[in-house]
């Protein structure tokens, strides 16, 4: 099937359809079952420009809704990253005279909190409004809004030009992403630099991740597609390097055409992609053969477990979950429920699988024996908080790249 690129017009080819899906994050009470909409999440590639994108729009006000439940502040490594990430535009980008930043989709303020408390100017721009003001009890300056061309005019006749505009898996959530830079190039100082960190779809790809794939992410960045959209829209492509965050990332720094030289590592990365053809028609056919498969696998060890009379409990409930449960098909009768760190899910259901949400204290009362490990990107840290579990017999089941049980 093919569509138009939403970057360049260009022809998108289908290469994977995960079915109907909900709104990954939209975490339900059981009275709203009856009112939940589903669409379909499939995605393409785009023969022009290499774009890996989604197929259907999901509207960005059901998405970001007053009840969103994404914290970026509830994971213990996400603190510390961004306390970092914070400190390094600081003594950099952000080290000249009276700087400005301004954040895409600044969340809680897991970021900003920490440039507000350094006396930097600052501005958020986040359009659910419940995290929006979990961010301003951290002293962060943020305005409810969705970020396009319109508010960064906006923004800049109010507060001038930004030197930084920064944003952590928010660029790839925005569907009209020809408005998303036109606003860049209309907020940027002429010096400045964009700076955004997203999933890479190399790790989406070569890592099986599939569950990266929901309604939330509107395109799957690689070093190639976000090289020929800069370009596309008067900037270079400046430096681009990898990050940890949700299983690996990339961090890509633009600025205008012609007024930074870029560093060797973005060179090296497009040879690399290349190499691999990472975007080919062929590697896309046969991660959607390997999907299919860690499905199949997925449910016969659900299945299996059942059979014997044990019991697997659900870890973490990301909105990846929502992807993982509805396509493969799990509901209550192979997984009674999940349980999850964030206050604001707790007493609701997983988005289509209906799965209940308890807090953390239910995974010991009593322990499972197997725990589904659905934030994965966070298995360090969660192995050690749990330590005991594993002492008490039980074991973890994973599914990125491939099923098995540790």
């Amino acid at each position: 099937m093919y569509t138009r690129c939403r970057v360049c017009a260009g022809k998108v080819r289908e290469f994977l359809d995960l079915g109907n899906q909900p709104t990954a994050n939209g975490f339900l009470l059981p009275e709203e079952v009856d009112r939940e909409r589903t669409f379909r999440l499939a995605v393409g590639v785009c023969d022009e420009c290499a774009m890996v994108q989604s197929i259907e729009d999901v509207a960005p006000g059901v998405r970001y809704h007053s009840g969103y439940a994404y914290h970026a502040s509830g994971s213990a490594g996400h603190r510390q990253y961004f306390a970092r990430q914070a400190q390094r535009m600081l003594a950099t980008e952000l080290a000249g005279r009276s700087p400005f930043i301004v954040e895409i989709g600044c969340n809680d303020g897991v970021l900003l909190e920490h440039v507000a408390a350094a006396g930097v100017r600052h501005l958020g721009v986040e359009p659910s409004t419940a995290v929006a003001e979990l961010a301003r009890r951290k002293g962060v300056q943020v305005v409810t809004e969705f970020f396009d061309e319109r508010t960064a005019a906006a923004i800049r006749a109010g507060h001038g030009p930004a030197d930084v505009i920064f944003g952590a898996n928010t660029v790839c959530h925005i569907a009209r992403i020809d408005s998303l830079m036109r606003g860049v190039a209309e907020l940027l100082t002429p010096g400045g630099v964009f700076i955004f960190e997203e999933p890479y779809l190399g790790t989406v790809i070569e890592g099986r991740a599939f569950d990266q794939i929901y309604d939330e992410h509107d395109f799957y960045f690689s070093v190639t597609s976000v090289h020929a959209m800069a370009q596309r829209f008067g900037f270079d492509l400046v430096d681009a390097e990898h990050t940890p965050l949700h299983g690996g990332e990339i961090r890509y720094t633009l600025a205008r055409a012609g007024t930074r030289t870029p560093r060797p590592a973005v060179a090296h990365l497009l040879r690399d992609e290349q190499v691999r053809r990472l975007s080919a028609p062929e590697t896309l056919d046969r991660f959607g053969t390997h999907v299919r498969r860690v499905r199949d696998d997925l449910v016969t060890l659900l299945r299996d477990i059942r059979d014997r009379g044990e019991r697997v409990v659900g870890y973490g409930a990301p909105g990846k979950c929502s992807t993982v449960t509805n396509y493969c098909g799990i509901g209550t009768e192979l997984v009674p429920f999940v349980c999850d760190s964030t206050p604001a899910k707790q007493g609701r259901l997983v988005p289509g699988s209906h799965i209940p949400v308890r807090a953390p204290e239910a995974f010991a009362d009593p322990y499972p024996d197997y725990a589904l490990l659905f934030a994965w990107n966070h298995a360090d840290e969660i192995m050690a908080k749990e330590q005991r579990f594993q002492q008490s017999g039980g074991r973890w089941i994973r599914y990125v790249p491939e099923v098995r049980v540790d």
